[in-house]
């Protein structure tokens, strides 16, 4: 890229690559995906939970923009600077098979939403949504081909189009909030709906076993907090979207305070549209809701235009985000293949500078994961769930990595003053992302290993051309139990021990 490019990306542009890679279809699934699993107070516990991790996150980025700048693409070069070839290529191959995935559930739940009005598209996984899905994934291939900069003046203009309905969205809900709905709620017991809440839930196109689950002897706070995790980190992807792009920054200080400034507001966003969302319809009837289910909410308020001024909004924000993720995945894995973490042909770029390997790859990629979406009966959670089981790996990886930055003293020369405080960050934004694994459960640990396991032969061809040694003693056994993983996971699939 040339200098004149790279100077078009300031500290606004950066933050808009944040807030558009981090509102897209989770934050319209908030109200029925925190309604099915806990009430008021497991909520406030899991936004502090994840606002705490996540904001740690944000300056663990923001720490490594200042120590290390000559580092691009964060996300995989920190993992590779730290802890060596193979888990820098395992970071940048989870975080770019996230994002696909990640946009695989943009298209499910655009499907969904028009699901609502056209029932040909289901629940966005039937045969009619798949096929129309394609054709949006195609045509936004060819548009990202077309060049970065103007992909990124188009994901500009969508980050700012898709905060109106949201805004709009939480104004009304403040207008409608109810004291004594939210105290029903707050406690996330069963008894705050009766049978003939249940059946109201019908109108709302989904009632199935979560409304049905409402009614079954509440779990643990504990339980309802952990439910939860796995939603959390899903919307706050992208929180590493400037660092991604940092070799286009006008100034490398800037993707720090991009990575915060965009934290900072969507985390606002988040908080406000789950905690009010309790204020206005029982948890039972949250529950029930179809996604998306802030329509649902709205509509419930407002009436039927509601439903229709969010589905409107939504559509605009998921194609916006996955401009966004399109942008930030072919970035990573040409970065990766640049440092020969993966094959060469990967650094390919057209005329218009653009990766073009790379994101070939990407959607090849996604139209795989949308053709699979017809052989799972709930589409959007696997897709959101897995994604986030998929990114944290990345994540764990370069929280590790500023930690061993800060524990060896590495860059902190001219100022020890600030190791302490960055330790600190360095070790609670480690913690947090075991813990995000931990509560993610079993499950989706192998099933990120089935998907880790083939991945690793793009870095076996990259060591191969570069007549490398494959893997050191400590990748040999990080490489069998990926493997061990991918078998069990598979076993599981086909024995039907692990239902998608």
């Amino acid at each position: 890229m040339s200098s004149a490019t790279q100077s078009k990306l300031n500290v606004w542009s950066l933050t808009a690559l944040v807030v558009g890679s981090m509102v897209g279809a989770g934050i319209f699934s908030l109200p029925a995906t925190f309604g099915r699993a806990t009430g008021g107070l497991g909520a406030i516990i899991a936004w502090c939970i994840a606002g705490a991790g996540m904001l740690m996150l944000a300056f663990v980025f923001q720490t490594l923009a200042r120590r290390r700048p000559d580092l691009d693409s964060g996300i995989y070069a920190y993992a590779n600077a730290g802890f060596g070839s193979y888990l820098g290529f395992a970071s940048a191959f989870g975080f770019w098979a996230g994002t696909c995935i990640g946009n695989v559930s943009y298209f499910i739940l655009i499907k969904s939403t028009l699901g609502a009005f056209f029932p040909v598209f289901g629940d966005g996984n039937t045969v009619a949504a798949i096929a129309v899905s394609s054709v949006l994934l195609w045509g936004f291939h060819f548009l990202v081909l077309r060049g970065v900069q103007e992909a990124a003046v188009i994901n500009t203009i969508a980050t700012v189009a898709k905060m109106v309905p949201i805004l709009v969205f939480v104004v009304v809900i403040i207008a409608a909030f109810d004291s004594d709905l939210f105290s029903q709620n707050f406690w996330g017991n069963a008894a705050a709906g009766p049978a003939a809440d249940l059946a109201h839930l019908d109108d709302y196109g989904r009632v199935g076993h979560a409304a049905l689950d409402m009614a079954a002897p509440s779990e643990s706070l504990f339980d309802q907090v952990r439910s939860t995790m796995l939603v959390t980190v899903f919307v706050f992807l992208g929180i590493e979207g400037a660092s991604v792009y940092s070799r286009y920054a006008r100034n490398r200080r800037d993707v720090g305070i991009a990575t915060v400034l965009g934290f900072i507001g969507v985390l606002c966003l988040l908080v406000l549209i789950t905690l009010l969302s309790y204020g206005v319809m029982l948890r039972p009837e949250l529950a029930g809701l179809r996604q998306p289910s802030m329509a649902g909410v709205l509509e419930a308020i407002v009436g039927r235009w509601g439903a229709i001024f969010i589905s409107i909004g939504l559509i605009i924000s998921v194609l916006g985000a996955y401009l966004s993720w399109t942008l930030l995945a072919a970035e990573v894995l040409y970065s990766a293949a640049h440092d020969q973490a993966m094959p060469s042909f990967l650094t390919r770029e057209n005329a218009h500078q653009v990766p073009s390997s790379a994101l070939w790859l990407t959607t090849l990629f996604v139209q795989l994961f949308l053709l699979l979406t017809w052989f799972t009966e709930y589409a959007f959670t696997l897709a959101l769930e897995l994604t986030s089981s998929l990114t944290l790996i990345p994540y764990l990886l370069v929280a590790a990595y500023a930690l061993k930055l800060a524990g060896s003293r590495e860059t902190y020369e001219s100022e020890p003053g600030e190791r302490g405080k960055d330790l600190l960050i360095a070790l609670l934004a480690t913690a947090y992302a075991v813990l995000m694994v931990w509560a993610g459960g079993l499950k989706y640990v192998l099933l990120s290993a089935l998907i880790y396991g083939p991945g690793t032969l793009l870095y076996i061809k990259a060591r191969r051309e570069q007549a490398r040694q494959l893997f050191t003693g400590f990748e040999r056994v990080v490489f069998v139990l990926v493997i061990l993983g991918a078998a069990i996971a598979l076993y599981g699939l086909v024995s039907g021990a692990i239902a998608i």
